[in-house]
């Protein structure tokens, strides 16, 4: 009889009269499964299944990481071996150097971006080089108002199309992005029926910037916008930089050239994002 009980409390810890809690052996046995599947496990989700708080996950992915099983990211954790390394920039390039860089497959986000917001009155334009090519087809809607803070983007729609509003604030000289804590409190207090925002790099742990400034502009778009929708061409998947804006929940669309590998994907998945491939014009038809 004690031989029968301590067999079967060695597969379970208890957790009161009517719960009991695997053990880290198995919850780990659970997270490294979920990893072969999809490439990308979320805390909470694995909480969730198996009936354990958040904390014990993270410790669960502290141990299974310091024993080379996972890459711990923001919110979750990342198969060790299907995504080293993650790439990391940390110099911002030039804008016209970025301009140059992957713009067919920009021009045709940008395209798509374009159809997506049809039928809105009041967008918001982040800075970068997509949502300027996104700019240049939204000229002659004179019925849209245009709230950006990037000088190039509202240069770029001139006199003639939509309403364009621009905030208050310093401005970054090669980026001609304006920010600080007053143009941040001006856009705060508004609301936009969309906002597409530009990223210098998308991994499962959600997205990321080069600047504090600029970054903290795309926040209030994504908390201020009825639809959220990030423009990211593929040759900045799995990469970071400087500044993390945002996990991947926190926005709706993401309008990209390429399918996103195995780990964004089930990541995307997991947080109920919508996948937009810009197809090729000449493949399209």
């Amino acid at each position: 009889m004690i031989g029968k009980l301590g067999e079967k409390r060695s597969l379970v810890e208890s957790r009161g009269p009517s719960r009991a809690r695997p053990l880290p052996q198995l919850r780990h046995a659970h997270i490294l499964a979920g990893l072969a599947a999809t490439g990308a496990v979320q805390v909470s989700a694995i909480a969730e299944e198996l009936g354990v708080s958040d904390m014990t996950i993270r410790r669960d992915l502290i141990d299974l990481e310091n024993a080379g099983r996972l890459a711990r990211i923001h919110g979750g954790a990342v198969d060790a071996e299907r995504n080293r390394p993650v790439a990391i920039d940390r110099d911002e390039p030039h804008f016209e150097a970025r301009m140059q860089r992957q713009r067919a497959a920009k021009e045709r986000i940008a395209a798509a971006a374009a159809r997506i917001a049809g039928g809105c009155r009041t967008m918001a334009l982040d800075v970068g080089t997509t949502t300027l090519l996104l700019a240049t087809r939204l000229r002659g809607q004179s019925q849209v108002r245009i709230f950006t803070n990037s000088v190039r983007i509202a240069s770029e729609l001139g006199s003639d199309g939509p309403e364009v509003y621009l905030p208050g604030g310093r401005m970054r000289r090669d980026e001609m992005s304006i920010g600080g804590s007053a143009a941040v409190a001006q856009f705060q207090a508004l609301w936009f029926d969309i906002a597409f925002i530009g990223v210098s790099g998308i991994t499962p742990g959600g997205l990321y910037d080069y600047s504090f400034d600029d970054a903290d502009m795309k926040r209030v778009y994504l908390r201020r916008s009825g639809v959220k929708v990030v423009l990211c061409d593929a040759s900045k998947f799995e990469r970071m930089s400087l500044v993390h804006i945002a996990a991947l929940r926190d926005f709706d669309i993401l309008v990209t050239d390429a399918a996103p590998p195995p780990a964004i994907a089930a990541a995307l998945a997991e947080a109920a994002v919508r996948v937009e491939i810009a197809a090729d014009a000449a493949t399209s038809s």
